[in-house]
């Protein structure tokens, strides 16, 4: 049984003479497992996409089934727990708080899980290990670089070690040397047996993962395995 099941999902905005058909009947599949890349021009739907994937937005019509359950018609506090527990996010824009610690933001959602403190700050530590920033703990973002505050937004986003990892642009912010690290550490969570799913515009970026999904005018074009 696939991890993630779409079912002509389609997400309409200004539905009527001038919509937009952001999402225009997808339909894919995709192993638990996996390393995937989404990959399309700005505006070409993969957002949009990556928003349905990681339950950040109602689709206008479908179906969405999430390891056997369909999630299509939830509401706002059931999605919130299973993204809380299924999928780990990784944003282009890093979206760590600047008033907190590195460990600080990584402890964060565990927060939210209801963890007691001691085995909070244990993941989060190991988390930061495994990502090299042990030392940087006590920094804030503004104390550190964009590839450190990346790769603390990565340890926030497996901390709590879910099944599925979301990474949208992850080295969209980097110098070449910071987003080769930030993609060997996606690699590494993949060869742990992580679902990868990583959306982007650059090709060669995308030519890392394992499969390769191309999105055009809210369609899915292309779909290759390498």
């Amino acid at each position: 049984m696939p991890l993630i099941e779409l079912r002509d999902i389609y997400k309409i905005y200004n539905p009527g003479e001038n919509e937009v058909r952001a999402l225009d009947g997808v339909s894919l599949d995709m192993d638990r497992g996996e390393f995937v890349a989404i990959i399309g021009h700005s505006g070409s739907g993969k957002s949009t996409l990556m928003n349905q994937l990681g339950l950040l937005d109602a689709c206008t019509s479908g179906q969405y089934i999430l390891d056997g359950h369909d999630v299509s018609h939830l509401t706002d506090d059931e999605l919130s727990e299973i993204r809380n527990k299924q999928i780990g996010f990784i944003f282009q824009g890093f979206n760590l708080i600047p008033s907190l610690t590195a460990q600080a933001n990584v402890e964060l959602p565990l927060i939210y899980r209801g963890m007691k403190k001691e085995a909070r700050e244990a993941l989060a530590l190991e988390a930061l290990e495994r990502v090299g920033l042990t030392d940087r703990r006590n920094h804030r973002p503004a104390q550190m670089s964009g590839g450190q505050q990346q790769r603390a937004a990565i340890a926030r986003a497996v901390a709590a070690r879910p099944p599925i990892i979301l990474a949208d642009e992850p080295t969209g912010n980097l110098d070449s040397k910071s987003g080769g690290d930030v993609m060997r550490i996606l690699h590494g969570l993949h060869d742990e047996g992580r679902t990868v799913i990583l959306i982007t515009h650059d090709s060669e970026i995308a030519a890392e993962a394992k499969r390769v999904i191309r999105i055009h005018d809210g369609k899915v074009v292309e779909d290759t395995r390498q």
